[in-house]
């Protein structure tokens, strides 16, 4: 019999055949296989579009009425509105006068002390004269051998001139020899020159004996103002060297009932700064109290502390009960511009816009104003403003309407309180 190779009974009885995956590959779903992945497959898609749907229920429902929303208004008011700059300072008198010594010596006698009242020219503090006043003594000496000098000259001046006198009648004559004139009228001009370099000689010694008396003077150490002294540096018996630097022996404060804050503004600040300007300013003393003053002075100089540019500025402030100190730090706000009676809204006003709105700058400034339990946009110019208040220049505003500065969401269900989902 011949047999067929190749050939397997179940094929011969027609039954179709599965091939064989080759190696490396996955053997093909079946017709179940692809029946169960699509049914997953729609319960991932089911499941997906649940959630989207539930997340836009909640959604509305947070964005619906059962969350209530509570606004935070303020009134619109008419009142005054104060741009100020701040700096910090230190209280000092205007003027203050530094005494120090011109010369060097021995503190032999001590009569002021701290807070003594003084009076211009009164003594103060007398260093020991004793060494200056021989030098005194020594220029009047000198001066009184020039002047003794002078006198001894003039005689010899007369006689000079007599003598010369007489060579000039006996010349003609022949009595007196040619050689004798010559020396008559040498001895006459020597005179003369003479009584010029005395002259000279008294003055140079005059000088001598008036800085002498001068540094004798010194010795009395005398205060140069009307005031007080607020310092005192120097002790009885202390000696005081004036050789190289003067030395500082009390500190006198003119009047102090009119004081001065000297403080620095930074240079963004100075432009608005002139003088006479209100200012007012506190000090820890007395931190319930403000002083009124005013800027006296902006000076021109800048200093610069690490690479920050500052000003100097003075303000003058009346001390009449002398409750200032010198060397107080004072807290000063400078009044750059001012407004009273005008229309304003708080600044919070400006800032605010409810949920989901969205504004843009070209649309110039708005406020949001509650009219029947509504936000209504209102158009305004706005003017000065300060650290709290700004000025409506113009708009749709009265002193009635009440601006809304803020706004608050609070989710409700009828009377119980249901909390609102996390998304």
């Amino acid at each position: 019999m011949n047999k067929q190779v190749g050939i397997d009974p179940i094929e011969q009885k027609g039954a179709s055949l599965v091939p064989f995956p080759a190696v490396g590959q996955s053997p093909p779903a079946t017709a179940s296989q692809k029946k169960a992945f699509g049914a997953k497959r729609w319960a991932v898609s089911a499941t997906v579009a649940a959630l989207i749907i539930i997340a836009a229920g909640a959604l509305w429902w947070f964005l619906s009425g059962n969350s209530a929303v509570r606004y935070t208004t303020a009134p619109v008011t008419v009142g005054a509105i104060t741009r100020s700059v701040t700096a910090t300072g230190t209280v000092n008198p205007e003027l203050t006068v530094i005494v120090g010594s011109y010369i060097s010596g021995i503190i032999q006698e001590l009569s002021c002390d701290y807070n003594t009242r003084v009076k211009r020219e009164q003594v103060c503090a007398k260093i020991d004269p004793r060494p200056y006043q021989s030098i005194v003594d020594q220029a009047k000496a000198n001066l009184a051998v020039a002047n003794a000098q002078l006198e001894k000259d003039k005689a010899s001046l007369t006689y000079a001139k007599l003598a010369l006198g007489r060579a000039v009648i006996l010349l003609p004559t022949r009595n007196v020899s040619i050689d004798a004139y010559d020396n008559a009228n040498s001895a006459y001009e020597q005179a003369l020159a003479q009584i010029t370099f005395d002259d000279a000689t008294i003055r140079q010694r005059q000088a001598v004996l008036d800085a002498a008396q001068i540094n004798l003077d010194y010795t009395n150490i005398v205060s140069p103002v009307d005031g007080t002294v607020v310092s005192r540096n120097v002790t009885m018996g202390q000696t005081v060297a004036a050789s190289f630097q003067t030395p500082t022996l009390f500190l006198i404060a003119s009047d102090l009932a009119k004081m001065q804050v000297d403080a620095n503004v930074s240079e963004s600040d100075i432009g608005g700064i002139k003088q006479g300007n209100k200012a007012t300013f506190t000090v820890d003393a007395y931190p319930k109290r403000v002083f009124d003053a005013a800027v006296s002075q902006v000076r021109q100089s800048p200093q610069t502390v690490q690479n920050v540019v500052t000003y100097d500025i003075v303000i003058s402030v009346d001390n009449a009960d002398l409750a200032l100190k010198p060397g107080l730090t004072a807290a000063t706000a400078i009044v750059t511009d001012q407004r009273s009676g005008v229309l304003r809204v708080p600044n919070q006003a400006l800032r605010y816009a409810p949920t989901g709105t969205a504004t843009r700058e070209s649309d110039g400034a708005h406020v949001w104003v509650l009219r029947d339990g509504k936000p209504v946009s209102v158009q305004i110019v706005a003017g000065l403003d300060d650290d709290n208040y700004t000025e409506i220049v113009q708009g749709g505003l009265t002193p009635d309407d009440i601006v809304i500065v803020a706004e608050q969401r609070d989710s409700t269900s009828g009377s119980a309180s249901v909390p609102r989902p996390r998304l």
